[in-house]
């Protein structure tokens, strides 16, 4: 730009939106001077720049700089443009240094996307959750949210649009999906908040938009009922694998996922034990399972199909993937115990036929890997309590095979 458009700005006739418009191009480019640094380049093949001329605060140095093309940045967008930069050239700041800072926070944000800070988030968590937990939570929110919104900024994120999104799953009735998602986006919102990514949690209160889930007990069966449950398991028509994993999750009383997730290189057949790492337990401590003659026979019974893979009871279509948590549930429904017993029901069923007997209850809660809130306690539950498990363990799977006659 030239200077006489600098130093006359003072005294530098406004421009109107009719003399813009009539502007021809020339055979070399031209500036129209609006005043106060802002100008109107016209080149040769008819475009027109808007364009803000300034002084660097500390070098003195002339700045151009480019605002947009004309018509589709008007004269009063231009104008409002030139205020804003003599603003902050008034504070000593740069607008070119300020516009390129602008843009890179921009870039930074847009790269945080709700699935990028949800990875994120998950590997803070890493030393609080299970490997299996993680691979849930995850996959919850692969199936219901990401689809929409795995790509869109957290700071762009609107409780409007996520509502929307859970919506159809709240009219499907399926609440406590929709709950336990509301908490997950929210602690995924949290830990943007306390990262610095974004100034505020949007998604706050989005769990008021919906029903509360009617809390359940886990559906269970009574010790009485378990002939009748064992009868069905012999009889039903499913596959070998999926009916040795439903006896093997019985007789050990763990967990669904700890009990379809087995490999084969947990167990101390010597020492006659399955040892469950921390990453794959709720609570992220080691679990040992003493192995009761009926668990061993168990395992003497999948060798011939599984001993040369990784997991004691593979997915029978992808072999080298262990069986889906919910495969006992969906057996179990097939059965005719839907609604009556889920697969984590028979953990219950276990401990209110242990309760009954007369078994030590901190030792059935160590059984069933209860973490214990004490810390004097703890101690002396791991190292104490391992042979009376043993014991506790054996008249278990005892009682399941009586169960069995029974039925």
């Amino acid at each position: 730009m030239e200077g006489s458009d600098v130093t006359m700005a003072n005294t530098t006739k406004p421009l109107t939106n009719t003399e813009i418009k009539q502007a021809k191009p020339r055979d070399k480019e031209f500036n129209l001077s609006d005043g106060q640094g802002l100008a109107l380049r016209i080149k040769p093949n008819g475009s027109k720049l808007w364009l803000f001329n300034y002084s660097h605060p500390f070098s003195k140095k002339r700045i151009n700089i480019s605002l947009g093309d004309y018509p589709s940045l008007s004269l009063a967008d231009a104008r409002h443009k030139r205020r804003e930069y003599r603003s902050l050239l008034v504070d000593d700041i740069d607008p070119k240094e300020f516009i390129e800072e602008k843009k890179i926070k921009s870039d930074e944000a847009n790269q945080n996307s709700l699935e990028h800070i949800t990875n994120l988030w998950l590997d803070a968590k890493s030393d609080r959750i299970t490997e299996v937990q993680r691979q849930r939570i995850y996959r919850s929110l692969e199936i219901h949210i990401f689809p929409q919104l795995a790509q869109i900024p957290v700071h762009k994120l609107k409780a409007r649009r996520v509502i929307d999104v859970l919506r159809p799953l709240a009219i499907k009735g399926t609440l406590e999906t929709v709950r336990r998602l509301c908490q997950r986006l929210n602690e995924i919102m949290v830990y943007a908040v306390n990262s610095g990514i974004i100034e505020s949690n949007c998604l706050t209160g989005i769990s008021k938009a919906f029903t509360t889930p009617t809390v359940t007990n886990m559906r269970t069966i009574k010790p009485e009922e378990l002939p009748a449950l064992m009868k069905a398991i012999s009889r039903a028509s499913i596959k070998f694998t999926t009916r040795r994993l439903i006896e093997w999750q019985l007789h050990t009383m763990v967990r669904p996922g700890e009990a379809a997730a087995a490999r084969w290189d947990e167990i101390n057949l010597e020492e006659q034990v399955w040892i469950i790492p921390g990453k794959r337990m709720k609570k992220n401590r080691d679990h040992i399972v003493p192995l009761s003659k009926q668990t061993l026979e168990i395992l003497e019974e999948m060798k011939s199909f599984s001993g040369h893979r990784e997991f004691i009871f593979p997915a029978d279509r992808e072999p080298n993937k262990p069986s889906n948590s919910e495969t006992v549930n969906r057996a179990l429904k097939r059965m005719g115990y839907g609604g009556k017993l889920v697969s984590h029901g028979m953990r219950a069923l276990a401990s209110t036929t242990l309760n009954e007997e007369g078994f030590d209850a901190d030792v059935i809660e160590s059984a069933l890997a209860h973490v214990e809130k004490n810390n004097v306690r703890r101690a002396y539950n791991r190292a104490e309590y391992l042979e009376p498990r043993k014991k506790l363990m054996c008249w278990w799977s005892e009682f399941i095979d009586s169960a069995l006659y029974k039925g």
